[in-house]
């Protein structure tokens, strides 16, 4: 009886063990052995990694480092993430808790009466009768096939994609914020070069003015000089309108009313950083979109062991039990009351529901491992993008300012051949015309330079790397309550904030 009793045991510790999900492994996809667009850049070496946060810093700008730690306090799209992140780690710590018994307690002290005339009544003495019971239910489902620890590890891997998700928001709201911040120091460097042509044009215009009273020219040289004038005066308003957008923008980006904030205007030196790139197949573990949709075919692939699951017998294991007694006092052995079983289900017709639940998770492994695939591919397509733009704006910028030193000289040439009267003052004009867009041209691809940089920084993935998912149980684990945010303006605690709580 002994031996039957252990070896009854050791199968249903086998029967436990079994798992229906397939196999877990990570999507295959090809990678590159090195990036088509490599130089200048060089693979990065273990002490010359993207910086782990703040990778704004490598542009030496002291303003962008004060406003790029404020997405994290005070950011409400970042906020909702976060929030976003808790929620996940609720459903996989929800999901966790199957896997242990299930004990409630319940307690009822009453005072009935019955009707005289009731059928059946329970006794022709007690008009008047007390109904206590004390008492407890447990039951736990024993996992033979897997489906709880599958709904679990779901769970787990689904709140890990959450907090993949949050890194990318993050990364992709610290880069939107870089790159408007540089697209204003762009539009100040403009503001800066029309007001100077402003500045240059009015002394034309007062030559001309000068000289149409002396009799020297016409009055198409006036006009000719105050057409000019006007059109740069009005590309110059034209220009702060667009910096007070830009500065509206980062207003918002670091939770801030547009009434209150302002960036005083400044032109910044260009900076070129370096920026290491490392070797393609990094790219899986340094981008934390591709974490996420990494997580979620994991997450899909447990699925399918559940859906599996649910054609095999569930059983479950009941207790009932407690005191019962007509009386206040039920401290009494004769008061006691239990009911312990077993419970068995199983699917005997289900109309096809189970094989269509089956069929749905594959199909959603299918599209989690797609999806994967295409992040990956199009990761890659974003460095090589970025990469391709920096290269060939920086040729571009070395032509075009050549081109800016050789409209200068003509311009300087047709101002001296105008004053000698040797040639009309259309030529200034258009040697005004062809110098103003010779530099807006060199500032426009100056400023695109440095937002390829940021677009390359946000392509290799900030400096994050797949290391940062939270673990298992930390997956799992429940955020601190939070204050209501929609009635108070305290600042949003970021999600790395919270784990280290």
């Amino acid at each position: 009886m002994s031996r039957n009793r252990l070896l009854a045991f050791a199968a249903l510790l086998a029967l436990t063990a079994c798992n229906l999900a397939p196999p877990y492994r990570v999507p295959l996809v090809a990678v590159p052995v090195a990036y088509k667009e490599a130089a200048p850049w060089k693979p990065a070496r273990p002490a010359d990694e993207l910086s782990r946060g703040a990778w704004w810093e490598r542009f030496g700008d002291e303003t962008l480092n004060e406003l790029e730690p404020q997405i994290d306090t005070a950011n409400q799209d970042l906020a909702a993430t976060v929030a976003r992140y808790d929620e996940a780690r609720a459903l996989a710590a929800e999901a966790v808790s199957t896997l242990y018994p299930f004990v409630d307690a319940s307690a009822q002290i009453s005072t009935n009466k019955q009707s005289r005339n009731r059928p059946l009544r329970i006794s022709p003495l007690f008009t008047y009768y007390g109904a206590n019971q004390i008492g407890f239910t447990a039951s736990y489902e024993i996992d033979f096939w897997g489906k709880l620890r599958n709904t679990a590890a779901a769970g787990r891997a689904t709140a890990q994609a959450s907090a993949a998700d949050l890194e990318t928001i993050r990364l992709s709201l610290q880069a939107l914020l870089a790159t408007t911040y540089l697209s204003l120091r762009g539009a100040d460097a403009q503001d800066q070069l029309l007001t100077n042509t402003v500045a240059a044009y009015q002394k034309a215009f007062d030559l001309t003015e000068r000289r149409f009273e002396g009799k020297i020219v016409s009055s198409l040289d006036v006009s000719r000089a105050r057409t000019q004038l006007r059109t740069a005066q009005a590309s110059l308003a034209n220009e702060l309108a667009a910096r007070a957008l830009l500065e509206h923008a980062i207003a918002v980006l670091v939770g801030k009313p547009a009434s209150d904030f302002s960036i005083p205007p400044k032109v910044i030196p260009f900076t070129a950083p370096d920026i290491p790139t490392g070797v393609p197949s990094d790219l899986l573990q340094r981008r934390p979109d591709i974490a996420s949709a990494e997580r979620l075919v994991k997450a899909a692939n447990a699925s399918v062991g559940v859906a599996r699951a649910a054609y095999f017998p569930s059983l479950t294991l009941n207790l009932i039990g407690g005191l019962q007694s007509t009386k206040l006092s039920l401290f009494n052995a004769y008061d006691t009351f239990w009911t312990l079983g077993p419970g068995l289900t199983l699917p005997v017709f289900e109309g096809g529901l189970i094989k269509a639940q089956e069929s749905y998770a594959y199909a959603v492994l299918r599209e989690a491992g797609d999806n994967y695939r295409s992040i990956v591919l199009k990761a890659f397509q974003d460095v090589e993008d970025q990469a391709a733009l920096i290269r060939l704006l920086a040729e571009a910028s070395t032509d075009e300012e050549d081109g800016v030193k050789a409209a200068q000289h003509t311009l300087e040439v047709a101002l001296t051949l105008y004053q000698m009267g040797a040639t009309s003052y259309l030529e200034v004009v258009t040697a005004q015309t062809e110098l103003l867009l010779a530099q807006q041209t060199a500032l426009d691809f100056r400023t695109r330079r440095q937002l390829a940089m940021v677009g390359l920084i946000r392509a290799l993935g900030g400096g994050w790397d797949a290391k940062d998912l939270p673990s298992d149980k930390d997956a799992t684990k429940l955020a601190p309550n939070r204050i209501d945010y929609f009635q108070t303006s305290q600042p949003v605690p970021a999600a790395r904030e919270v784990e280290r709580r």
